[in-house]
């Protein structure tokens, strides 16, 4: 007999019937003592391990959620995760995390096979490029449950988010307070609700104080650390250089940095910024950067609490606002 045997295997070597063998596996009546020894004993011996998938399959429910992320190695995903996982465990499922690569197409492709691995329910961190939501629809039209988290779209369906809107606009005031007048916004795509909700904050916050918006101080471009920096040193040819930048994400808030300490400049001497990313990478540059800090935990907690919730039949579509706090460090304190 092969190693890792079947409870089929086994049945063919005893001449017995597999539910037999499954009977006596678990310990159920129906089955001589005798028997159930020998089977003990095979099972023992050939290195029978029980398939969970195959019986949680059996009984229509896998114990396991997918999770798609725009790049997993991203420390912002990956502590997003980590926290889906961690709940997760304590309801006793497993996750199977997949990467976008921050593409439309994987994404969907990510989708399709978590379905063809039968999890209970999907978390979805959409892509930069994602504007076609017929695939997210297709699925609540076979009832499999979705949440989208962090980058959501203004869809019926299911969603966790950071308060982008209040918390750049409070960044943006704090960034006029200390003096500054000419404030850059650098942002991804602007057909990514995450991008039009900052943006609306900064802008929110230059007509409350009664600045000028000036076009040509807003670079809305791809989520990379290349357009990052051409988007910045765009801003930096300009005649009249920004006092200070509003970045939307990490990536666009280190190239950001690196574009103005690549031209002499110096921060916040000449441009103050403020960045939306975690504390860790803020402390890693110098200056250290003043950031918006997003509650990484409290967002995968009530991911996986609203997954659970459609999970166990509740088809209401929720929106959970997720709070910020702006930390103030020394890319702002010398405006």
């Amino acid at each position: 007999m092969k190693k890792s045997v079947s409870q089929r295997d086994i049945a063919k070597v005893l001449g017995v019937n597999v539910s037999t063998i499954s009977r006596a596996l678990k310990g159920l009546p129906g089955v001589s003592q005798d028997l159930r020894q020998k089977v003990l004993e095979l099972a023992d011996e050939n290195g029978y391990r029980p398939n969970p998938f195959a019986m949680s399959l059996r009984y229509g429910a896998t114990r396991m959620i997918g999770i798609v992320v725009p790049d997993i190695a991203y420390n912002h995903y990956a502590h997003i995760v980590k926290w889906i996982e961690e709940e997760a465990k304590k309801n006793g499922y497993m996750c199977i995390v997949t990467d976008s690569s921050d593409k439309y197409k994987n994404e969907v492709g990510c989708v399709k096979q978590l379905i063809n691995m039968h999890v209970e329910g999907i978390a979805i961190c959409l892509s930069q490029e994602t504007v076609d939501f017929t695939y997210l629809e297709r699925l609540q039209t076979d009832n499999i449950p979705i949440v989208l988290f962090d980058r959501v779209a203004d869809i019926r369906c299911s969603t966790v988010s950071f308060n982008d809107v209040e918390s750049a606009r409070q960044a943006t005031l704090h960034l006029i307070d200390s003096g500054a007048k000419r404030i850059a916004f650098l942002g991804g795509p602007n057909q990514m609700k995450q991008t039009i909700d900052r943006k609306h904050g900064y802008l929110e916050a230059l007509r409350e104080r009664g600045i000028t918006i000036r076009k040509r101080l807003v670079k809305c471009g791809q989520i990379s650390f290349n357009s990052g920096l051409s988007d910045t040193l765009t801003l930096l040819d300009q005649p009249e250089i920004p006092g200070a930048i509003l970045a939307d994400n990490g990536l666009l808030s280190i190239a950001a940095f690196q574009a103005i300490r690549s031209r002499g400049l110096r921060i916040p001497e000449d441009i103050a910024i403020i960045g939306f990313m975690s504390d860790w990478v803020s402390g890693m540059t110098y200056p250290r950067m003043t950031f918006i800090k997003q509650n990484l935990k409290e967002m995968g907690q009530n991911t996986f609490k609203l997954l659970m919730d459609q999970i166990r039949g509740d088809l209401s579509v929720k929106h959970v606002v997720v709070n910020t706090r702006l930390n103030v460090r020394e890319s702002t304190s010398k405006i």
